[in-house]
């Protein structure tokens, strides 16, 4: 099952690279990491997803705790959470495809950000299962190139990731 972790750490040289170095280590596969300052600059938000059982993600967390910077660590799964990612995608638009994109563009509430005599950049945000749809929607045909920032997520409510 697919698991969203935040972690709050502290903002130092070096504490990004030992978190993912802690996953390479136990062989843990990292699907998409994101990581910025926060409103404090001495914290930094990582924000990372992963597979694994239950079991898994338990042992992951106790991992995480035992890295010096490590302030704080929530599975976002325990809870109702908010997830977003954003995707740049150049598509291969000549012709009549052009207005058939646009039309998908619009159904997924994307916008088209460049426009070339053959090509559109789209920019696409929303849940990962959002943008695969979309990518499902265009066939691989067309798909010139595409970039991804990964999953940034937040719980629901009064819970907080803070110290």
């Amino acid at each position: 099952m697919r698991h969203i972790i935040a972690v709050l750490l502290e903002n130092e040289a070096g504490a990004l690279s030992r978190v993912v170095g802690l996953f390479a280590q136990r062989n843990y596969n990292i699907e998409s990491l994101t990581v910025a300052r926060t409103e404090d600059p001495t914290l930094s938000r990582l924000t990372l997803t992963t597979e694994g059982d239950d079991g898994k993600i338990e042992q992951i967390m106790k991992h995480l705790y035992k890295v010096i910077e490590v302030v704080k660590v929530v599975d976002l799964n325990e809870a109702a959470y908010v997830e977003r990612e954003l995707m740049l995608i150049k598509v291969r638009a000549e012709g009549t495809a052009r207005a058939e994109i646009k039309r998908t563009v619009d159904i997924f509430r994307g916008q088209v950000v460049d426009v070339a005599p053959d090509c559109y950049t789209i920019q696409l945000s929303g849940p990962s299962d959002k943008l695969d749809a979309f990518i499902a929607a265009l066939g691989t045909t067309g798909i010139l190139e595409v970039a991804r920032t990964g999953v940034s997520g937040i719980s629901r409510g009064e819970k907080v990731l803070a110290l």
